[in-house]
């Protein structure tokens, strides 16, 4: 099985940027496709962002679209989420999860292994 180890969470003001890793091991990220979820308090888990096996597709929420990027460096065996135009509404737990398939998948029931989590939180 894999392990995935997220990083990069953190306070930052409105309007500014983070970028979130997911490092990968005992299996490479190569082997599977990748998401990213998120949590806030008191609210349900929120798909955010999927990426292919190969890379070829991402797949955002709606309301992520246009200030979020997904990316994957398999060299590296790390996957990235880029989080600009942050708003507080942002603020949430993020996951990171890795999925036994090639494409890109939107529900938690796809994914089959799971990091701890990074804690994001953004001031008003």
């Amino acid at each position: 099985q894999v392990q995935l180890v997220e990083s990069g969470g953190g306070l930052v003001q409105a309007g500014g940027s983070l970028r979130l890793s997911c490092a990968a091991s005992g299996r490479t990220i190569s082997n599977y496709a990748m998401g990213w979820f998120r949590q806030a308090p008191g609210k349900e888990r929120e798909f955010v962002a999927a990426i292919t096996r190969d890379g070829d597709i991402t797949y955002y929420a709606d309301s992520l679209k246009g200030r979020f990027t997904f990316s994957r460096d398999n060299a590296k065996s790390t996957v990235y989420l880029e989080m600009n135009s942050l708003k507080p509404e942002d603020t949430a737990l993020y996951y990171c999860a890795a999925a036994d398939g090639s494409y890109y998948y939107t529900r938690q029931r796809n994914y089959d292994y799971w990091g701890q989590g990074t804690q994001v939180t953004v001031s008003s």
